[in-house]
């Protein structure tokens, strides 16, 4: 084994190590080798891989890299089916066979847990692995930018062509701009990948981004430029589901009337099954809407869901389970886990649109969801009522704030609690609060088993993990969530 230093532009100095075999996987999608007792988190290589590792953070004990040359391939490698493999990074697990993906995760889960828990806990669950592994999100969000991102190959061909051309003057340009429809590039906030065909959701998503972008070139719209804070489209998000419906929000730097009704005519002239048209005007710096509000251009502004008999109206800016298939299987486990038998009372907190205690709500006598996004309350209830839902309350405000002694006297106290917190996990003031109320049961769903565990840690003063699930929501990614049921002591 090698190490040695090569010189860079600036003269910076790039450290690489070389022939590292592989040996496992890491979390968070990392792999994982030992180089002279040192070990090295490394992106975009699988165990069994034989590669060259480009350092970045290095400490005494640890360090982080990718590699940038492969000398042979693991056997566990299958081919990514995406042309914007490795440019994207949405799908970084298409370079392996799902179910070495989804047995990764189940792993990552009981590590995370008992690294970080450090509690006594059942045996884990089998995984809940997608039937679905493509097309499966219902809500995607593309960018317009002024700069397209340019791979190293179209680099070196610009630069061929600029030296092909004539001493002493330019040849005169009749190419497109370089303008891009698409995703982000890693760690690369003002450059886009034209992304031309997208496996994560399924048709019409491909063609109407395609249509949009050669429209808006055709017509000499200007895609939005994130350091000069300048170009009049900004984003494009889509909804669709499955029943059928599909919306569309394009979000614009400024108004522009004509241009606009120019865009959106010939948009629903050639796509007949787009169910609702919005825009949404945002001259911010940032390009979240949630602040803002959709201007519904056709339609009704907001599409319907379904899962199992249950029906969820989805507005531009309301959280959903963004795999709608997965997310009925992901509440299946929290309705079995909760054990409802018509007597409860059941707390839904951070319920967002109310769709996990209204998928529970035949089981449970009194629903109580807690959620501090107001206009998600709002959907919440119109979601209860359009299900016929009678013994359902929701409430807006932050959970920490709401869920006091007095709320809990009001409301009648739990005997079940949902609770199914952000990434960040839950509160340690909500978790002593839980300590204190002592329902007999709580089911905890978590998109991420690290802060989870360490909660549960907390939790364990006075409950005992009795059941653990992992599901996937999102294959091909190192994403998972995670149900545990929790009874009190006795």
């Amino acid at each position: 084994m090698v190490c040695y230093l090569c010189a860079v532009r600036k003269k910076q100095k790039i450290r690489i190590l070389e022939q590292v075999t592989v040996e496992d996987y890491a979390a968070e999608g990392k792999s994982i080798a030992r180089v002279d007792g040192k070990v090295i988190f490394i992106e975009g290589a699988v165990p069994g891989d034989v590669v060259n590792i480009q350092l970045g953070k290095s400490k005494k004990d640890w360090a982080e890299g990718k590699a940038v040359h492969f000398h042979s391939y693991s056997p566990q490698r299958t081919s990514p089916f995406c042309e914007h493999f490795g440019l994207c990074g949405g799908c970084k697990w298409q370079m392996l066979p799902y179910e070495q993906q989804i047995a990764y995760k189940q792993r990552e889960v009981e590590q995370n847990l008992k690294r970080i828990g450090r509690i006594e806990l059942p045996e884990m669950l089998p995984i809940v692995g997608a039937k679905q592994t493509k097309y499966y999100r219902n809500k995607l969000e593309y960018t317009f930018s002024s700069k397209r991102y340019l791979t190293r190959e179209e680099l070196l061909e610009r630069d061929k062509q600029r030296e092909a051309q004539p001493e002493g003057g330019e040849a005169e340009s009749t190419a497109a701009p370089d303008v891009a429809l698409g995703y982000h590039v890693p760690k690369i906030f003002d450059k886009v990948i034209d992304i031309h065909t997208c496996y994560l959701q399924q048709e019409p998503n491909n063609a109407i981004r395609n249509f949009v972008r050669e429209f808006a070139k055709k017509n000499g719209f200007s895609f939005y430029d994130i350091k000069a804070h300048e170009g009049w489209l900004r984003t494009m998000i889509f909804r669709m589901t499955t029943t059928g419906e599909v919306m569309v929000n394009i979000t614009f730097g400024y108004d522009d009337v004509p241009n606009r009704e120019l865009l959106f005519k010939a948009l629903l002239d050639e796509f007949p099954e787009i169910t609702t048209l919005l825009y949404t005007i945002n001259p911010k710096w940032n390009d979240t809407i949630y602040d803002l509000q959709p201007q519904t251009y056709f339609g009704s502004g907001y599409v319907t869901e379904k899962l199992e008999e249950f029906v969820f109206k989805i507005g531009p800016k309301s959280f959903f389970q963004t795999n709608t298939k997965q997310g009925e299987e992901l509440y299946k486990v929290t309705r079995a886990f909760a054990k409802l038998t018509g007597n409860e009372v059941l707390y839904d907190l951070y319920c967002g649109t109310g769709s996990i205690g209204i998928f529970c709500s035949r089981g449970a006598k009194k629903i109580i969801g807690v959620e501090a996004v107001a206009e998600a309350i709002e959907d919440a209830k119109q979601n209860a009522a359009a299900n016929g839902l009678t013994n359902t309350s929701f409430y807006a405000g932050d959970v920490i704030d709401i869920c006091n002694d007095a709320f809990f006297a009001a409301h009648g106290r739990p005997d079940v609690i949902i609770t199914d917190p952000p990434r960040a996990g839950m509160h340690e003031k909500l978790v002593k609060k839980l300590l204190e109320i002592e329902a007999p049961r709580i089911v905890y769903v978590s998109c991420n088993p690290s802060t989870q565990a360490r909660d549960l840690q907390l939790l364990n003063e006075k409950y005992v993990v009795e059941q653990l699930q992992p599901v996937d929501m999102f294959p091909h990614t190192h994403h998972i969530e995670n149900v545990a049921a929790l009874v009190l002591r006795s």
